[in-house]
């Protein structure tokens, strides 16, 4: 009988060989960021986190006034990587059946079929997911959750890769309906947009008067792609050291008073639920990814956990009171927590 020899190859090794392939694939996300850049002028923070929700097949929420390109910057997205693309305007008299579809009888075969909405697409706008009543915000959340669709009684796939990306306005409060709890902790990341600089927007200018208009989008990648780099960002090595930091992270929200910061509980009404700690970790293996690295360091989770963590904290009237963000508490809580 032969001996089994083994081919178990150790850490260093398997971290060596993924970053040799992560220096062959991150041409693909260059790639994009180039596309991307031809028609969105600064606003490099939003790019970057749709890419990590990208990669890590999470959803990303947006929050700014109107006209920081953030149709634009997904429209982009989508025609960058030809794939197909929805936008779906939420008004206050939108219908569940208006964003996934409906049984429609046909009287020639009498019987009913079924008509799929826009929610059947790779790329979704939800803009101004606020202004939706909660029964079309519920149709919504099976969608970014379960990644399929029920309509009748007949269940339908939802198309790979899939990835919504909502945006709310925070200027307007009225006709508007606060998003549950539920569905704000399905998003992996909420970013909140700035205006631009002024060099920025002079350019913003320049690119929208121009004779020849925007620049034309290149599809330079496949959905195929976007699956195979998914599978990729998986692979990249988390340290059982990052591990326990995330968590620490993610416990210091519920109970500050555990890790000396006490003068926060009363500003905390509920912390990061599991979830959070799942997300931290998925985007920071993608941000990591975009980085060209195979392991996730300190400095990705530290980049990353306040777009994962800011809409999963609950603050109280005090908080509201002191105009204390959630963004400011996670700041204090990851210049508290000891980095690895």
């Amino acid at each position: 009988m032969e001996e089994s020899t083994n081919t178990t190859l150790s850490p260093a090794e398997s971290i060596r060989q993924l970053t040799e392939k992560i220096k062959q694939e991150i041409v693909y996300t260059n790639l994009l960021k180039d596309e991307i850049s031809k028609v969105i002028v600064g606003q490099s923070n939003m790019v970057e986190k749709l890419l990590v929700a990208l990669l890590a097949d999470g959803h990303i929420l947006l929050e700014g006034v109107p006209g920081l390109a953030k149709t634009l910057a997904i429209k982009t997205l989508s025609d960058a990587i030809s794939a197909d693309f929805s936008r779906i305007q939420f008004t206050p008299d939108l219908l569940p059946a208006d964003v996934t579809g409906t049984m429609i009888y046909n009287q020639k075969d009498q019987k009913f079929t079924v008509n799929k909405g826009p929610i059947f697409a790779n790329f979704i706008l939800a803009d101004e997911i606020n202004r939706a009543p909660a029964k079309v915000q519920s149709a919504l959340l099976e969608a970014m959750q379960e990644k399929q669709v029920t309509i009748g009684d007949e269940t339908f796939q939802l198309p790979s890769p899939f990835l919504v990306m909502a945006t709310q306005n925070p200027v307007e409060q009225e006709g508007t309906y606060p998003l549950p709890e539920a569905q704000v902790d399905r998003f992996m990341l909420k970013v909140f947009l700035d205006y631009p600089k002024k060099e920025e927007e002079k350019l913003i200018i320049r690119s929208n008067i121009r004779k020849e208009g925007l620049s034309k989008i290149d599809r330079v990648l496949k959905p195929e792609d976007i699956i195979r780099l998914r599978e990729l960002v998986k692979d990249v090595y988390l340290d059982e050291k990052i591990e326990n930091y995330i968590v620490d992270i993610v416990f210091a929200t519920r109970n500050p008073e555990d890790y000396d910061l006490s003068n926060l509980a009363p500003l905390i009404s509920f912390g990061g639920s599991p979830r959070a700690s799942i997300n931290l970790a998925r985007a920071a293996k993608a941000y990591a990814f975009l980085n060209g690295r195979a392991y996730v360091i300190p400095e990705d989770i530290r980049a990353i956990a306040p777009d994962v963590l800011q809409h999963r904290i609950g603050l109280t009237y005090e908080a509201e009171a002191e105009e204390i963000g959630p963004r400011d508490i996670v700041e204090k809580i990851l210049n508290r927590i000891d980095v690895p």
